[in-house]
Order: C-alpha cells, then structure tokens, then sequence
C-alpha cells in the first residue's frame, strides 16, 4: 500500500522525480504560450485557407494521437479528424555511436487509399527522427494532400517539410534547469517515458491551425485562457501543498491500492479518462480501464462481481497483516463536464462532487450510483463546470496528469 506520508514530503517526491516529470508538468502553461508565439512566427497567422478540408488526419505517436482524439472532440461532426497511428514497426539501424536506436525511429505509417488533394494531413513528432514520418509526408505529397509539420526546429521531419511544401510548426519542448543529478538509466533505452505535458506542444498547434480552418468553434482566445487554466493547476498541485490542499495528491491517495475503472459522461470527460488511463500505465504502473456511461456499465458490469469487487473485508479482524498484503479493491472515478451549473469563474479546478450535489444527473450517473452503492465500491465523481469545451477537458487533464505523477512518485518510494 501507498504510504500517504510520502506525498507530503517534497524532498522526497524530488528524489523520485527522475526525469521531473512534475517540473514539466509546471511549466505546461509556458509551453502553450511559447507554441503560440512561434507558430504565428512560423506563418499561421498570415495562412489564408480557402475553405475547409474534407477529412484532417494526423499522424504521430504517442499524446500526438491523443491530440487528434482531442481535437475530434471539438471538431465534432463539422469535419472528419482522424487520428493515423503507426501500422508497422521494422528493426532501426543503431547510429554512428553505436548507441541502441529508439524503438520509434522504425516505426511506419501509410495513408488511407482515399486520402487526396481535398484532406489535410498533419505530421506531429516529439523527436522529428522518425523515418517513417518523413516517408509518409512523401506519401501525401505525392497524393496531393495538404501537409502540415510540428516537429523540433533542426531535426530530418523539419528539414523533409520544406522539401514537401509543407508548413512547418515548432514543437516546444519542455525547458528544465541542468541540477546536475546523475542520470538514472531507463529500464527500457529504446522505450522511454514520453513527457507528461508533450500533449500540450503537440495540441497548441494543430488547434491553433484548426482555428485557423474553421474546424472549431473556439473563441479567439481559447488557447492563452488554457495556458491561465494549467498555470493555476500548477499553483493549486504544486508539490510543497499538503495534501488536504493538493487536489491532485489527494487523488492520487484515493487510487492507491485499487483497480480504477475510469467512468466519464460526455465526449470531454472520455478524452480526458482516456488520457488518464495512459498516464497511470506510463506514469504510475497502474491499470486502469477507462469507458463512457451508459457503455462502461454493462461492459464493466464483470469487474463488480469478481475477485476485485467484492474483495477481501479490510476490516476482518482475523487477516494477517504482517503475512497478507492489503487486498486490492476496485474503485470507481466518475469524470463529467457540467457546463452552466455553477459560476464558472468561481470554479477553482474540477471539484468533486458530494452525493448530496443538487445538480441534476442523468440516468447513466444515476445507474452508475447505484450500481457502486449495491457492490460497496466506491465511486468518486470529480466534474469541470466551465462552459467551454476545451477548457473543461483543460481542467480534467491537468488535475489527473499531476495525480498520475504523484501515484508513481510516491508508489517508487514506498
């Protein structure tokens, strides 16, 4: 079990923080405005489209893929977004070094065989070394597809833009101070953990862009108001706030020792439990299944009557303590965008709801109540009341991010 002490101690949690994770999560407002700023210096805010494209497909790994989840969200049913992961993976060469390559440095990615002169293609990269990338914005090029690159300036994605008239775009990387701390090897080189707040330099631009077509609804100044909204989150979940204050360690204190299974109501709140779900399998070693009401509830139905749900009774006064780990117990976390029903400026992130909230539910949550109350699981229900869509999913990633990071911190050190 998680020792709760542990997520009150900053020297600690700095310890752990190997590759801090919770510095970059810090500085994920920074990122957005930075992403801004260079993408309107790279050319998009002189780009004038001439109506929208028919399908947008980006292609990317990773929380590029997540971003393409998100902006299909927004996007709605106004124009097709779809995500391209890669479809092949081939041995990669080692480098002059001689240094082991990264696993996706031979990864590949085709085009869908309608993809042409009317769709968009947008290639997103944290490395910009994928060699199947480059090969596929070839691909397009010779399709007639529009191209768009977010890749790190200097890097062979950012150099086969230009050779294929796409329009490049900067991907921010996180800025960390040099402490001089040894580096700690990665139980896996060639599979390294992805930075926590990648999705926000992979998301800036290609929403930006999206604003651009009038793929969105967005105001003109959603994007800086999401840099407000992770700065707060970041004062709110700094790691020298107790955690009675923190709302992130106090979520992370709730999920120790359990199997979550991570509800959400509404499009928002599934993309953001489907982010949530992968950061605690990279970020915390936990698994967790994620699923949107009414679905979740008859395709989790088993996860209440088998051995996590009932469980054993951690009160039996005849368990052994000292022989017998603390049983794992399943653990419900109800995600929902509930624009309107509250002051949204008086909202200090997404707070969680009380089973005595007089907002109304819809038949899902009720059921989903009822179903956790009749199995004796407990169901935590956190909900964002911001009106728009994108600062409410804003407000659920960056609470759940900074949890995920502190179930691991603390998990390491215990």
């Amino acid at each position: 079990m998680l020792d709760d002490t542990l997520l009150d101690d900053p020297a600690a949690l700095q310890r752990a923080d190997h590759d801090r994770a919770l510095l970059a999560l810090a500085g994920a407002g920074a990122r957005v405005r930075t992403a801004l700023r260079q993408a309107d210096t790279a050319g998009l805010d002189r780009l004038r489209p001439d109506g929208r494209p028919r399908a947008v497909l980006v292609a990317g790994h990773g929380s590029a893929l997540t971003a393409a989840e998100i902006l299909a969200v927004l996007a709605g049913s106004a124009t097709l977004v779809a995500p391209l992961p890669p479809t092949e993976a081939a041995a990669p060469r080692a480098d002059r070094a001689g240094a082991p390559p990264a696993f996706t440095a031979g990864l590949g990615w085709q085009l869908p065989g309608w993809a042409g002169p009317l769709d968009l293609l947008v290639v997103s990269s944290a490395d910009g070394g994928e060699q199947g990338l480059i090969s596929l914005a070839e691909q397009a090029y010779a399709r007639g597809c529009a191209i768009v690159v977010t890749a790190p300036a200097g890097s062979p994605l950012a150099g086969a833009a230009l050779q294929v008239r796409a329009l490049p775009l900067p991907y921010v990387a996180a800025v960390l101070p040099d402490e001089g701390a040894p580096a700690v090897p990665a139980a896996e080189p060639d599979l390294p953990a992805e930075d926590p707040a990648a999705l926000w330099s992979h998301l800036t631009p290609l929403l930006a862009l999206a604003q651009k077509l009038g793929l969105t609804q967005l105001p003109y100044d959603a994007l800086p108001a999401v840099a407000d909204l992770l700065d707060a989150t970041a004062v709110r979940c700094r790691p020298d706030a107790a955690a009675y204050t923190n709302p992130a360690k106090g979520l992370a204190a709730r999920l120790a020792g359990t199997v979550p299974l991570l509800w959400a109501e509404g499009p928002v709140a599934a993309a953001a439990a489907a982010r949530f779900a992968a950061q605690l399998a990279d970020r915390a070693g936990r698994p967790a299944l994620a699923g949107s009401l009414p679905q979740a509830l008859t395709a989790h139905r088993g996860m209440f009557t088998g051995q996590w749900g009932a469980g054993a009774d951690p009160d039996d006064f005849f368990r052994d303590r000292v022989e017998e780990p603390d049983p794992l117990h399943l653990q419900v976390l109800l995600l929902r965008h509930v624009p309107g029903t509250g002051p949204a400026e008086e909202q200090d992130g997404p707070a969680e709801v009380t089973e005595d909230d007089p907002r109304p539910r819809s038949f899902g949550v009720t059921r989903a109540h009822r179903l956790a109350a009749a199995h004796e699981v407990r169901l935590t229900e956190y909900a964002s009341t911001l009106p728009e869509q994108l600062h409410a999913l804003a407000d659920l990633i960056a609470l759940t991010d900074f949890a995920a990071v502190y179930l691991g911190l603390a998990a390491a050190q215990s």
